[in-house]
C-alpha cells in the first residue's frame, strides 16, 4: 500500500508560534514558520559524508530519572556516559504531554494538531504528511523502526493491542507504509519483560511484534523487552555498514511504560528498595544496558564517529506511587501536563565527528526539531512549503544562544507557549492565564501573570 499525493496540506487544525498569534490554535487557524538557517548549505556534509541517524526515546521516562541530572539511585551508566561524550539539552521537550502525538512530532517536524493525532490511541498519521524516513530513503539511507510504533494500527484483519483490527481498520498506517523498509514494531504498549505475555501468566498480552509488510513475529520474544528491540536493531545497523550504506533507525523502547516489570538481574539490583521502585528503576537500567551495547556495536561497525545518536523521552512520568514512581523533580506536573513536569523530558544528542564533549544547552528544544536540524545538516529540502513547527538547531554553525521563536502546545484545554524564558500556560482553553519566568522559577511556583500586563490581558 503506497500513499498518496504527499504535498497536500493535512486538514487539521494549525498552529501558530507567534504569541499574537497564539489564540489561533483555539480557532484553529494555521501559521507558516520561517526556519531560520534551514536553507543554509555552508555546513551541510555531502555525499557519503552525510551522517547516520539514530532517534532513540524511552517511554514515560522523567526529566529527574537519568544518572546524569543527579539521580542518585537509578543506575544508568551508559546514558551518563552518552551525556559526558556528548550534548546535554537541559530544556528538552516533548511535543505532547502523551505518547504518540509526540511520536508524530519526532517525524513530521511538525505540531500534532496538525495531522490530528490529539491524543493517545486517536487518529492516526495521515498520508499527506512526509515523514523523515520518506524524505531521506531517496539519498541512500537504509530506514528502520523498531519498538512502540503508536502512529496507527499495524493490521486490518486481526485483534491486537489497542485498535488493531477491523475496529481500528480506518486508522491502519504502519510504518512500512511510512517510510520504513525494515519494522519491527507494536501498536502500542507491551510488558517490559517478557513482553507477548500478560505480567505473571502465560496468557497472551495481546499486542504482537510487526515485521515489515504485516508479518507477525514469533521468535526471540522472550525475557528483556529493550533487549529483544534491540536484537533487531544490530543486525539492520550491520547489515547497512556492510554495504556502505547510509542508516535511519528510530527505536522507540517501551521501558519505562506500564506494565513494568525487570528481569532478576535488575531487579536484584534495587533488592533493597519496595517493588515497584525496583522494577521501576531495573527495566530504565536495563534499557540503559541496550543503550550501552548500542554505542558500543557502532564503535565496533567504525561508524559511532559519523552518527547522529539522539535520546529523549516521550513525555514526562507516570508518577503513581506504589506504579510507576518516575520523578520529574523538582518540576511541577506530570504526564498529562502541560506543565513543566509533562513535557520536559531529558534529551542528549552524540555525534563525535561534530558535537564537543560534555556541551550543555539551556535554550529550549523540542521534538518537532529532529526533522528540519536532519534536513540542514544533510543539506536537504522539504518537496513543498508546507508549515513547519520545529526549528533547525544550529548543531554546527556555533553554540545556541537563543531559540528563534517560542514553543506551542496544546493537549485538550491545556494551551502553552514556551520562550527562551517565560512561559504562558493555560488549563481551561484561554479563559485564564498564568505566566511563569522558567530561568528564576524552574518548579513553576510563582504566577507572574499579574506583573506583566503587556504580555497577559
Amino acid at each position: 500500500m503506497k500513499k498518496g499525493n504527499r504535498t497536500t496540506e493535512s486538514k487539521n487544525p494549525g498552529v501558530s508560534l507567534s504569541r499574537r498569534e497564539f489564540m489561533g490554535i483555539v480557532a484553529g487557524g494555521a501559521a507558516a514558520l520561517a526556519l531560520p538557517g534551514f536553507a543554509s548549505r555552508a555546513h551541510s556534509p555531502s555525499g557519503n559524508r552525510r551522517p547516520n541517524i539514530i532517534l532513540m526515546m524511552a517511554d514515560d521516562m522523567g526529566w529527574a530519572d537519568p544518572g546524569y541530572m543527579g539521580n542518585k539511585v537509578i543506575r544508568t551508566p551508559h546514558l551518563d556516559a552518552m551525556a559526558a561524550a556528548g550534548l546535554r539539552f537541559n530544556r528538552f521537550y516533548a511535543a505532547a504531554p502523551v505518547c504518540s502525538p509526540t511520536r508524530g512530532s519526532c517525524l513530521t517536524g511538525r505540531h500534532p494538531y496538525r495531522y490530528g493525532i490529539f491524543h493517545a490511541n486517536v487518529g492516526h498519521l495521515p498520508p499527506q504528511e512526509i515523514t523523515l524516513a520518506e524524505l531521506l530513503k531517496p539519498h541512500g539511507y537504509a530506514t528502520g523502526h523498531f519498538g512502540k510504533w503508536h502512529l496507527g494500527t499495524l493490521t486490518q484483519t486481526e485483534r491486537d493491542s489497542n485498535r488493531g483490527g477491523q475496529r481500528g481498520a480506518k486508522h491502519y498506517s504502519p510504518p512500512w507504509d511510512n517510510g520504513f523498509d525494515h519494522c519491527f514494531s507494536t501498536e502500542a504498549k507491551v510488558p517490559t519483560w517478557n513482553p507477548m505475555r500478560k505480567p505473571g501468566s502465560d496468557d497472551a498480552y495481546g499486542t504482537a511484534y510487526w515485521k515489515t509488510g504485516g508479518t507477525k513475529a514469533t521468535e526471540n520474544l522472550e525475557g528483556d523487552d529493550s533487549k529483544i528491540i534491540m536484537d533487531r536493531v544490530i543486525p539492520f545497523i550491520r547489515d547497512a555498514v556492510k554495504r556502505e550504506e547510509r542508516f535511519f533507525a528510530v527505536i522507540w523502547f517501551h521501558s519505562p511504560h506500564l506494565p513494568i516489570v525487570a528481569g532478576a538481574k535488575y531487579l536484584k539490583m534495587y533488592s533493597d528498595l519496595v517493588q515497584s521502585k525496583a522494577h521501576y528503576y531495573g527495566c530504565i537500567t536495563a534499557m540503559d544496558a541496550q543503550i550501552g551495547r548500542l554505542r558500543k556495536e557502532l564503535r565496533n561497525f567504525g561508524a559511532a564517529d559519523n552518527t547522529m545518536l539522539w535520546f529523549c523521552s516521550d513525555n514526562g512520568p507516570e508518577g503513581r506511587a506504589g506504579r510507576a514512581p518516575g520523578s520529574a523533580a523538582p518540576l511541577r506536573g506530570r504526564k498529562r501536563s502541560l506543565f513543566e513536569g509533562g513535557i520536559r523530558v531529558p534529551g542528549l544528542l552524540e555525534w563525535p565527528a561534530k558535537v564537543k564533549p560534555g556541551s550543555v544547552i539551556d535554550v529550549p528544544a523540542c521534538t518537532s526539531d529532529y526533522l528540519p536540524t536532519t534536513l540542514n545538516v544533510l543539506g536537504i529540502e522539504m518537496p513543498d512549503r508546507r508549515p513547519m513547527d520545529g526549528v533547525s538547531l544550529p548543531l554546527i554553525e556555533g553554540p545556541i544562544r537563543k531559540r528563534p521563536c517560542p514553543i506551542a502546545f496544546q493537549s485538550g484545554k491545556q494551551l502553552t507557549l514556551i520562550g527562551n524564558r517565560y512561559k504562558l500556560i493555560s488549563p481551561d482553553n484561554a479563559k485564564t492565564w498564568m505566566l511563569f519566568d522558567l530561568v528564576a522559577d524552574l518548579s513553576e511556583t510563582h504566577d507572574i501573570a499579574g506583573q506583566h500586563p503587556d504580555i497577559v490581558r
